[in-house]
């Protein structure tokens, strides 16, 4: 589920507002690219133990997405078809690999076979011998892959209010893009490693107008507004430097090379990355938070408020309290064993307390999301001790059947909140010790309460161990 609408307006207005209040009034000069959140992160890795010279061929857009427009075609293509100059920069910011030409190859050829010519002639006309080039560097590495999916509107929404003709509405939409990146040796062949990253791109409307009559025959009409579109080559240009931060990072933890500064270093860099590539993972597309069901088990506490309909036409709120122990089936159904001790009032004078226990079979809509609604339902007996003159204790037992909806929202592992509402159902109509009319007794909840999450067993989820297949040898460059 997507968060509230609400919350989506306000941060459309709060970011909004830094491009509104700094509006281009004027030419701006050419200036240094923007960088991206992921551009300091590859400056600041770590030197390699040997930087690996690496041939990027084509890098290229495989989409064949075209820009989207309202009205019409067009032929403008969605992303940039630069992606190799973007991946050959980062990789030469990284400072873990030697990029070597190889887009234009046939360019460097011809300008090498030119200078060839060139000294021959004035070897011949000198009789002087010329040295001979240099050979090019040869790959040890290939970098393919590509930018394969554009998705356009992906997620849209806004929201509005207007009111005597004063008014505003936010609108915003995010598209998203994917690129695959794998390194390939050239000694065999093999594929070395490929990683896979996806970037949200936002866009961002925001008005405001005002539309009213300030005196007979004058009309005021103001309106205001900005529209703020993040720029695709950016986020692709950030999409890119995460993917070549990537394939360091996983080439640390599968020893195909190593930080100079040691074997320290690199089970610190793995680590960090394992855990933040876990908690992406751990989320959907829409970012949705995922958790994995391994605590089946579950006991808390609620606090409530009861509202009694009975024959009396004043029907009080009042108050209780519950604990309750649930366990997970399955993913998506579990049981639930609750007691409670409430009162229900009704009328100027009726006041009792309740204790209740119940037995529900619960159903999670989405049970591996933080938030997760739930339905429920079950039966159950209530027991009303009854105060008698003679210091007895009259207990009346009376069945019930219940059912409701709630909300369990998950901060951690172990804690979650909970906020219900729920309805209970006498089959008996003298509950409040009035008979009257053809309806039953019956009451409703509306609580909150805490969860903890545990398990009987040792069922806790296995650690990522950081080791090398050994089917997958070193890079080694230095023969070069």
């Amino acid at each position: 589920m997507t968060k509230p609408i609400y919350i989506a307006a306000l941060c459309l207005f709060l970011s909004g507002c830094g491009a509104y209040f700094n509006q281009p009034v004027s030419q701006k000069a050419a200036r240094t690219g923007e960088l991206t959140p992921k551009s300091k992160t590859l400056r600041d890795l770590p030197l390699p133990k040997d930087p690996v010279v690496v041939g990027v061929y084509n890098f290229k857009d495989q989409t064949g997405q075209y820009k989207s427009v309202e009205n019409g075609s067009t032929f403008s293509t969605a992303v940039s078809q630069g992606a190799t100059t973007m991946l050959i920069k980062a990789l030469e910011d990284s400072k873990w690999f030697t990029p070597i030409e190889r887009e234009n190859i046939s360019n460097l050829l011809n300008e090498r076979n030119i200078i060839r010519s060139t000294r021959d002639e004035f070897s011949k006309r000198d009789n002087k011998a010329q040295a001979p080039l240099p050979p090019l560097l040869f790959a040890g590495i290939l970098l393919e892959g590509g930018v394969i999916s554009y998705d356009s509107n992906i997620l849209t929404g806004g929201m509005g209010a207007r009111y005597f003709g004063i008014g505003g509405s936010t609108q915003y939409r995010q598209d998203r893009l994917t690129i695959y990146l794998r390194a390939v040796s050239t000694s065999n062949g093999k594929i070395l490693k490929t990683v896979y990253v996806s970037k949200t791109i936002l866009s961002q409307a925001l008005d405001a107008s005002l539309f009213r009559y300030v005196n007979f025959q004058r009309l005021l009409e103001v309106e205001t507004g900005i529209t703020k579109n993040e720029p695709v080559q950016l986020a692709m240009k950030d999409a890119i430097e995460k993917a070549v931060e990537s394939l360091i990072i996983e080439g640390i933890q599968e020893k195909l090379w190593g930080t100079l500064e040691g074997e320290e270093t690199d089970n610190k860099l793995v680590e960090e990355y394992v855990k933040e590539k876990e908690e992406e993972e751990s989320r959907l597309l829409y970012d949705r938070k995922q958790f994995e069901l391994d605590r089946r088990n579950s006991m808390g506490v609620n606090v409530f408020t009861t509202l009694f309909q009975s024959d009396y036409n004043k029907k009080p709120l009042s108050y209780g309290t519950s604990l309750h122990l649930t366990r997970r089936l399955t993913d998506n159904f579990g049981l639930s064993l609750k007691g409670s001790y409430l009162f229900l009032e009704a009328g100027n004078n009726y006041k009792e307390d309740f204790i209740t226990s119940d037995l529900n079979i619960e159903a999670y809509i989405l049970p591996h999301d933080d938030i997760s609604p739930f339905i429920y339902a079950g039966g159950g007996m209530s027991f009303n001790p009854d105060v008698r003159g003679n210091n007895s204790y009259k207990i009346h037992n009376k069945f019930k059947v219940q059912g409701g909806v709630g909300v369990d929202a998950r901060l951690s592992q172990n804690w979650g909140l909970r906020a219900f509402a729920e309805g209970d159902f006498f089959f008996d109509d003298d509950i409040d010790r009035v008979v009257n009319g053809k309806h039953d007794d019956y009451f409703f909840t509306f609580g909150i309460g805490v969860n903890y999450f545990f398990n009987l067993g040792n069922r806790g989820k296995n650690k990522l161990q950081i080791e090398a297949p050994s089917s997958i040898e070193p890079v080694n460059e230095s023969e070069q």
